[in-house]
This record gives structure tokens, sequence and C-alpha cells, in this order.
């Protein structure tokens, strides 16, 4: 019975939590400690601080978890799966209608539409980070600017647009020589 209950609330979340993981807490809490009972507040706070530690989406995780917790092996992979199927089910669905219409004209205007603000999105990701790395903001007002940071950068993104180097191969030589030279100044 309870691999059955944990299936219908994780079903339940995982269709309800739009908007990522952390989106999906609120709800996770209200079913499994207000609802359910099935944990404590105490517990539940500790899941989701061990859920945000490890790798992964939190939101799975912690399905991961409170199903573990529950029910042992079996409840964590039902907690799981339950969490995971309403996307499984909606990429899916997705995917058949584009395959099915994808030479109509309009699906191509929407997708190449779509194409400015994926790149967008991206972009504003990338210089977000950009800045973060160049200016130290914890020192604000009057942040210093690393010119060593914007350096390395330049050189690590001439190395990936010019030569066929491999990029996990770029991120190590430019963190050894960084340290190298952040250890000497």
């Amino acid at each position: 019975m309870i691999y059955l209950q944990l299936f219908i609330v994780f079903f339940q979340i995982g269709l309800f939590s739009i908007g990522g993981g952390l989106a999906a807490i609120p709800l996770i809490q209200e079913q499994i400690v207000d609802t359910h009972a099935w944990l404590s507040i105490s517990e539940f706070t500790d899941l989701i601080t061990i859920a945000q530690m490890t790798p992964g989406p939190i939101a799975i995780n912690s399905a991961t978890f409170i199903g573990i917790r529950l029910a042992g092996f079996a409840g964590a992979v039902v907690a799981t799966l339950a969490f995971i199927t309403p996307s499984v089910i909606l990429v899916m669905t997705l995917a058949y209608i584009y395959n099915r219409h994808k030479q109509l004209d309009a699906v191509q205007a929407l997708l190449n539409s779509l194409k400015p603000a994926i790149v967008a999105f991206i972009a504003s990701a990338g210089i977000s980070i950009l800045q973060t790395a160049l200016v130290d903001t914890s020192q604000l007002p009057g942040a210093p600017f690393d010119y060593v940071a914007l350096v390395l950068f330049i050189l690590a993104f001439i190395c990936l647009r010019k030569t066929k180097f491999d990029p996990i191969l770029i991120m190590l030589s430019t963190g050894l020589v960084g340290g190298m030279i952040y250890l000497i100044l």
C-alpha cells in the first residue's frame, strides 16, 4: 500500500511542480510533512539539506531519499519513477507531435522564432558567470577587476574556437596556470 501511496503522491508532485526542483520543495513538504505526516519538519529539513548537497536535481534526490526512508530501495525506485513520469510523458508527447508535424511551415516558424531567445538565455547566463569571474563582487563598491582571469578567459576562448583541443583539457590547463599565477601574486 505504501508503494501505491508513494507513486500517487510523487506523480502529483511531478505533474504540478513547474519551475524546477526548488519550486517542487513546497509541494513535497505539503504532501510529505503536512498531509501524510510521513516525516517531521525536522526530518524533512535534514533530507532537503542532504538532497541539495548530493549531485543531481534536488527534487529528484528528495523523492529518492523520501522513498528510501519510507519503503527502502523499492520505495526509492517507485518515488523517483513517479516523480519523473509526468515529464517523460510530456516530452515524449511533444517529440511525437514534432516528428509528426515538423515539415509544417508553422512549426518551423515557431522553432526559428525560439532560437534567438534560447541564444539570449545562454548568453545571459554566460555573461553573468563571466562578470562573477572577472569582478570580486564581495568587495563592492569599487570591486577590483581581475585581469588574470580575463587573460585566461580570452586564451581559453581562442583555444576552444581555433583549435581541436579537448575542452576538459583546456579547463584543467587554465585551472593549473591560474592556480600557479595566483600563488605567485
